[in-house]
C-alpha cells in the first residue's frame, strides 16, 4: 500500500482552507493510503512561540485533526518532536544540503524579507527538516499546496544525492498528491489570497457563532453592481467561492441573481454566508470541545501513533545509519 504524509505546524488553529482543501480529503484516503499525519512543532520552533503556548498548540492541532475525522486506527497520528529519528535524519541530510540552494528557495527569501529580525538557520534549513519527514517514513505521496512544490522538489534531490553519494537506494523519490477537482482552495475574508493563520483573515474550525458572524459581515465588499450581469470584483468572487462551499445551490444562485441584476444587498447575502457557516462549523467545534477535555484518549492517540511512527523511522534510519558507515564497536 502507498505511503501518503502530510504534516501542519502547531501555531494556530485550523481554519476553514484546511478543512475544505485538504482534511476532507484526508478523510478520505485514510480507507485507501498508509497515512502518516503528523504535528510540525519543531518546524513551528522557528518563530520562537512561548513555552507556555506551545504545548497547548500541539493539543488544539491534534484535538482539531481527531474532530475533523482523522481515525487513530486507520491512521498513524504523532507530534514531530516525539519521533527523535527525525531530527537525526535532518542532521545528515544538512551534510548534503548547500547554501547556495537553500537560500534560493521562495519560502526563505519570502521569510527574511518579512521577519528580517529573525533570520535563523532553522528558516534556511527549513525544507532539509521538511525533507526528513518525507524521506523518514519513505513516503510515496505527499499533498502540498503550490506554495510547497519547490520543498518537495528539494526532498526529491536529496533523496538523489544520498541515494548516489553512498551508492544505495533507501530513499524513493516523493511525488505530490493531486486532488485534481476535489482540491478546493478557500479565500480569504480580507477580499485577496487564501485563507491563512498569520494573515488574519481566516474563520477557525473553533469559532464560536459571534465570532463567526462578526467575521463575514467584515469581510471585503464593495458598494455594489451597476451594470447587470457584469464581472465580479475579486472581493466579491471570494465571497461567493465561500457561499459555493458552504451553502446549498438553490442559495448561490438565488444570490448569484441578485447580483447580476443589480439588485443584492451585501448584509443580506452575508447574514446567509455566516448562517451556513455555523451549520458546517458547529458540530466540528463541538467535538473539539468534547475531545480536548478527554486527556485520555489524547495520550492514547499520542501513544499510539508515536509507537507507529518511530517503527517506520527507526528502520529506515537503520538503512541510513548502514549507508553512511557508522557501525558500533
Amino acid at each position: 500500500m502507498e505511503i501518503v504524509l502530510s504534516g501542519i505546524r502547531s501555531t494556530g488553529h485550523l481554519h476553514l482552507g484546511n478543512y475544505y482543501g485538504a482534511l476532507r480529503n484526508f478523510v478520505k484516503m485514510q480507507d485507501q493510503y498508509k497515512c502518516f499525519f503528523f504535528i510540525a512543532d519543531l518546524h513551528a520552533l522557528t518563530t520562537h512561540p512561548k513555552s507556555q503556548d506551545f504545548h497547548a498548540g500541539v493539543k488544539a492541532i491534534l484535538a482539531e485533526y481527531l474532530a475533523a475525522g482523522l481515525d487513530p486506527e486507520k491512521v498513524t497520528l504523532f507530534v514531530q518532536s516525539n519521533v527523535p529519528e527525525i531530527s537525526e535524519l535532518y542532521v545528515l541530510l544538512n551534510m548534503i544540503a548547500y547554501k547556495g540552494e537553500l537560500e534560493r528557495t521562495t519560502s526563505f527569501k519570502d521569510k527574511i524579507r518579512g521577519h528580517e529580525e529573525n533570520v535563523n538557520a532553522g528558516l534556511l534549513t527549513y525544507p532539509v527538516l521538511m525533507a526528513a519527514d518525507i524521506l523518514i517514513h519513505r513516503a510515496h505521496k505527499v499533498p502540498v499546496g503550490k506554495d510547497q512544490e519547490q520543498h518537495l522538489e528539494m526532498a526529491r534531490l536529496f533523496a538523489r544525492r544520498f541515494n548516489n553519494l553512498y551508492e544505495t537506494q533507501v530513499f524513493i523519490e516523493p511525488q505530490a498528491f493531486n486532488f485534481g477537482s476535489d482540491l478546493l482552495k478557500i479565500p480569504g475574508l480580507d477580499g485577496s489570497g487564501k485563507m491563512g493563520k498569520s494573515e488574519g483573515n481566516g474563520i477557525f474550525l473553533i469559532d464560536d457563532e459571534d465570532t463567526i458572524r462578526k467575521k463575514v459581515m467584515r469581510a471585503v465588499s464593495d458598494s455594489g453592481p451597476t451594470v447587470p450581469n457584469s464581472i465580479m470584483p475579486e472581493s466579491i468572487q471570494n465571497i461567493f467561492t465561500l457561499l459555493k462551499v458552504v451553502s446549498t445551490p438553490d442559495t448561490v444562485t438565488y444570490f448569484t441573481d441578485k447580483y447580476n441584476d443589480c439588485t443584492i444587498r451585501y448584509g443580506d447575502l452575508k447574514k446567509q454566508l455566516a448562517d451556513d457557516i455555523c451549520k458546517q462549523i458547529n458540530p466540528i467545534r463541538e467535538r473539539i470541545q468534547t475531545i480536548t477535555h478527554d486527556g485520555a484518549y489524547l495520550r492514547y492517540v499520542i501513544e499510539k501513533g508515536t509507537a507507529e511512527a518511530r517503527a517506520s523511522a527507526q528502520a529506515t534510519l537503520k538503512e541510513v545509519r548502514k549507508a553512511v558507515g557508522f557501525k558500533s564497536f
